[in-house]
């Protein structure tokens, strides 16, 4: 395997402290198809309707246009690392494109639902690649006393993904067809790819590096197995459902095999399980961990309750979070410069007591709390995001060698996948059980999510008290879980990463490699 230094190490010259013109267009490179595969998560979402009239589809079959695409994803996260070191990351990052824009294009002309659920799976496993390589080929190239502003970078279009797919979803649905949610990725694709032939650096491969096939029949489906479970759990009866908890057990099941199996190994196994030896890398992941749990979960209740006590469209919700938006794109790059200067444990509980302060309008929202406040709030929530998600990530790459890096963002990726799907299956189920204790109905009529659709207009707003009401008791978890995330974050390194140069070598300030010498 190629082994990789920090540039310190070459020659003994100081790493780069500030973000270069060369670092500043790798950074747009990865953004462009970054944005396209999270974009993609939830444009898809106000298309549904459209769809299932158009290719006469069920409901259980429309919903498999975005469950095939989030399968797909998990699935393919786990081949990243070996294959950033089998076929370099330019060459993976530009074939991933490639694929992602074929699933798109095909998507896009899909003449029936069960061709469209094919190409989205398709689709899905060049877009799950998207993301881990470009975040491979930015920390390997900022080092890590820069990795908390480039992962500020990579960080906006995660945040901004599921507040502008709805918008992007409901205009181009209205305006023109629901195919050009899958055509609109087409030119910013090639865009990308044009951009990435001239500038992403090439790298030496080792054609040599073996793959982990048995890890990777335990590992790929025990995720996308675990994922269907959770995603199961918010509409097929909550996790006391046949199908959720056969998908959580079986899921779970072959992923502790897989860890057990990788445990055992002494090298080549497909996830590093020797990263988690470091306390930052560990605490990073953990914080990693915990903050999908508490952001994805509430990023489903953002616009449900526009949408569902306040008779917003969605294109309308999604322009009324927009403010978190804002909040978000605004403090990462402050965040990620605050990261690389104190550490992110003095970073991170600010941000996470934002976040608090964000979310107590929301838990205690009525039916006609002032949209002003609201959007205060929110704004104030992307404060915290801004200062929470990005710096714990940074934190976990901050004392890795360059080598380790494809390895340690294949482990972050499935961290942060699992974890936004707990949160998501977490708030859901409660929401649904909320508003059936909030809202009973009649015998007969189903409570939940399913019955929202078939409440008039003029019934709405006679029940939106309720329904507000179900929303804020959800919103109390969103809360409690945030304090938990203080448990790791308060693990974090409280200061920033350091190089000692010395001929031939460099490692950070605080490492044990780096006492020893």
């Amino acid at each position: 395997m190629t082994t990789q230094t920090h540039p310190a190490a070459a020659g003994g010259a100081p790493e780069p402290e500030g973000i270069d013109r060369e670092l500043i267009l790798l950074s747009s490179v990865v953004v462009l198809g970054t944005i396209m595969s999270i974009l993609d998560t939830t444009i898809v979402n106000v298309a549904l309707d459209a769809l299932g009239h158009d290719l006469h589809g069920s409901l259980a079959s429309v919903q498999w246009v975005a469950t095939g695409y989030l399968l797909s994803l998990s699935m393919v996260i786990p081949l990243t690392g070996w294959g950033v070191e089998r076929f370099g990351p330019r060459r993976l990052w530009m074939g991933s494109v490639v694929l992602f824009l074929v699933g798109s294009a095909l998507s896009g002309m899909a003449w029936s639902m069960t061709t469209l659920i094919i190409f989205r799976v398709l689709q899905g496993i060049g877009g799950g690649m998207i993301m881990p390589v470009g975040q491979t080929i930015l920390a390997s190239a900022a080092g890590p006393r820069r990795m908390g502003r480039v992962m500020s970078v990579v960080g906006v279009p995660m945040m901004l993904g599921p507040i502008l797919g709805p918008v992007l979803g409901g205009v181009l649905v209205q305006g023109a067809s629901w195919r050009w949610i899958f055509y609109v990725n087409i030119p910013i694709g090639i865009a990308a790819l044009i951009l990435a032939a001239r500038i992403l650096p090439k790298q030496e491969i080792d054609e040599r590096h073996p793959l982990d096939f048995l890890g990777l029949l335990l590992l790929s489906p025990g995720l996308a197995i675990l994922v269907y479970g959770l995603s199961e759990a918010t509409t097929g009866g909550g996790f006391g459902s046949s199908r959720t908890l056969a998908g959580i057990g079986v899921g779970l099941a072959l992923v502790v095999a897989f860890l057990v199996r990788s445990a055992g190994l002494k090298a080549g196994a497909l996830l590093d399980l020797s990263l988690f030896r470091d306390r930052a890398f560990t605490a990073g992941a953990a914080t990693s961990f915990m903050v999908g749990v508490v952001l994805f979960g509430t990023m489903i209740l953002l616009p449900l309750y526009y949408q569902v006590v306040r008779g917003e469209g969605a294109a309308n919700a999604g322009l009324l979070m927009t403010p978190q938006g804002v909040g978000t794109a605004a403090m990462m790059p402050i965040a990620g410069r605050l990261t690389d200067r104190l550490g992110a444990g003095k970073v991170v509980p600010f941000g996470l007591i934002m976040l608090i302060l964000g979310t107590v309008a929301y838990a205690e929202v009525g039916a006609t709390t002032s949209y002003t406040l609201l959007a205060v709030s929110l704004l104030v929530r992307g404060v915290g995001m801004g200062f929470v998600m990005m710096p714990a990530m940074a934190a976990a790459y901050s004392r890795l060698d360059r080598s380790a890096v494809p390895r340690a963002t294949t482990s972050l990726n499935i961290i942060q996948r699992v974890g936004g799907s707990i949160g998501t299956a977490l708030m859901a189920v409660l929401l649904q059980r909320n508003i059936t204790h909030n809202l009973p109905l009649p015998a007969g009529r189903s409570g939940g999510f399913g019955a929202l659709g078939t409440i008039p207009p003029g019934v709405r707003t006679q029940v939106a008290p309720a329904l507000a009401h179900a929303f804020a008791q959800t919103y109390w978890l969103s809360l409690v879980l945030t304090f938990v995330v203080f448990v790791p974050a308060f693990l974090l390194p409280m200061r920033a990463v350091h190089l000692e140069v010395t001929p031939g070598n460099a490692v950070p300030r605080g490492h044990p490699v780096g006492e020893a010498i």
